[in-house]
């Protein structure tokens, strides 16, 4: 059995009316310090998100989230939260906060391969659901 990697997760999340607590989950944060890992992925489902409240302007959303995963990669690009060691980076993405972008409590987990781990995150935690068949049977 191959060596497991022990990550930390926090799923991202869109909250168009703070106030509700409603939200949409977009994307992941994935950092595993012992491989010098930070890592985000972001898939925004707009027509999900204008369900929850048709006002919003989707361009500064947009841009708010690309700026997660330059974060992660830190550098320049990423302003001066670029410039912070990989670990603090990504304690700032968590960070809580009560605005439109937040994330979930941190978790952590296992996994033999960091980036098989974010794709299984965002068909869990962030696609919508696939229909299995004994759903589908069921619901008939």
């Amino acid at each position: 059995m191959p060596d497991l990697l022990a990550y930390d997760y926090a799923i991202i999340r869109v909250v168009p009316r703070v106030e509700r607590e409603e939200f949409v989950n977009v994307g992941v944060v994935v950092s595993c310090a012992s491989h010098k890992f930070l890592g985000a992925r972001i898939e925004l489902d707009e027509q999900r998100l204008m369900a929850l409240d048709s006002t919003l302007d989707l361009e500064v959303i947009r841009d708010y989230l690309a700026a997660i995963p330059l974060i992660c990669v830190g550098g320049e690009p990423a302003g001066p939260i670029g410039r912070l060691p990989q670990r603090d980076r990504f304690h700032w993405i968590v960070a809580p906060r009560s605005t439109v972008i937040q994330t979930s409590r941190v978790h952590t987990g296992l996994c033999p391969s960091l980036p098989h781990v974010i794709e299984h995150l965002l068909d869990t935690m962030v696609r919508p659901c696939k229909q299995n068949k004994m759903t589908a049977i069921r619901t008939a």
